[in-house]
């Protein structure tokens, strides 16, 4: 953390329930199976898990409305969900969260269900239920309209991408374009398949897979990082690419050539799942609070901290990040006050 950043958190937290967030892209239901192993079944080699909970959250596009509204921010949600339970069960997950959802759109294809099976804090299997195919251009002209009606109330819109379909080339050529005119922050959580309808928007946060795949090749040493980064930015003339790379923290680049690189500050790592999630929703929620790219990038970095360190799909709560922001910037201030070492004997 900067002293600049480690001063005015407190204050940036303060304004995180003014701020309205548009979330738009894949919405997912993730359903948790939690058991234990004792025994290997004797009809194939694989493990019996005695069931003894089960539990659910939103999951993709929903999940970072739900990081939103955990951090105290307003959000709404646009997507698609199906005529079924799942799509019932998502809707009242989401309703239990304050996220608004008159914008989610209801349709034929089933809603997608991801449930993990989770035994002795380790996950032993995915079952995932989807249609992934591209939405027809009905559905695709309701999620369109249902942005659009939005789009004037609200500070920024999130763009998510999960290749479920919710996303496609017509919806990005009409809802990109709009929110820019209305100077909204549009940042994306992007797939390399819509790569060129980014041009413009604020800032993109792909991982490092996503960004080499974006580029056309695999980013292994921070040159190549760097090159990707700086021509991600020229190619979309876009704000800010925040590249995220798992153990090695972050990587954000700004429009004019500032680059900021930023160590991960995660202690102990249960499970990635839905960090990437936990980022785009920080880093928007504190860009519409009025925060410079580098400190929301910080402040992104310091919630996917604290996400990683708990098990399944989880979200980070104001104080746990207050918490963290402060550990953080009592850290920083002993390394710059113990100096050199002394050389006395």
């Amino acid at each position: 953390m900067t002293p600049s950043m480690s001063g005015s958190s407190d204050g940036l937290l303060s304004r995180f329930h003014r701020a309205k967030i548009l979330v738009v892209g894949d919405l997912i239901l993730d359903e948790f199976v939690w058991g234990k192993v004792s025994r290997i079944s004797p009809e194939a080699p694989v493990p019996i898990v005695w069931v003894q909970r089960e539990s659910l959250m939103p999951g993709g596009a929903s999940n970072v409305a739900n990081n939103i509204a955990s951090l105290g921010g307003q959000v709404s949600v646009v997507g698609i969900i199906g005529e079924d339970r799942w799509g019932e069960r998502l809707l009242g997950e989401l309703a239990a969260r304050a996220i608004e959802t008159t914008g989610v759109v209801r349709t034929d294809r089933p809603t997608t269900v991801k449930t993990r099976v989770i035994a002795h804090h380790q996950q032993v299997v995915r079952v995932d239920r989807e249609q992934p195919e591209p939405l027809p251009d009905a559905a695709v002209t309701r999620l369109i309209r249902a942005v659009e009606d939005r789009l004037e109330e609200i500070d920024a819109v999130v763009i998510e991408d999960y290749g479920k379909g919710a996303i496609t080339r017509k919806l990005l050529s009409a809802i990109i374009p709009a929110a820019r005119r209305l100077k909204k922050i549009i940042t994306v959580d992007p797939k390399e398949e819509h790569f060129e309808l980014y041009h413009g928007v604020t800032a993109l946060t792909p991982n490092r897979l996503e960004a080499g795949q974006m580029v056309g090749r695999e980013l292994k040493r921070d040159e190549d990082i760097q090159r990707a980064g700086e021509e991600l930015l020229r190619r979309l003339r876009c704000e800010a690419v925040l590249i995220t790379l798992g153990e090695d923290g972050m990587w954000l680049f700004e429009h004019g050539g500032h680059q900021t690189r930023i160590p991960t500050v995660a202690q102990e790592v249960f499970d990635v799942a839905g960090a990437g999630d936990t980022v785009i929703a920080a880093f928007t929620l504190a860009l519409a609070s009025g925060a410079g790219m580098p400190d929301a990038a910080r402040l992104a970095n310091q919630a996917a901290g604290i996400v990683v360190g708990k098990l399944g799909v989880a979200v980070v709560t104001p104080d746990e990040l207050r918490a963290k922001l402060h550990t953080s910037a009592r850290a920083s201030a002993r390394r710059r006050t113990k100096g050199p070492l002394s050389t006395r004997r």
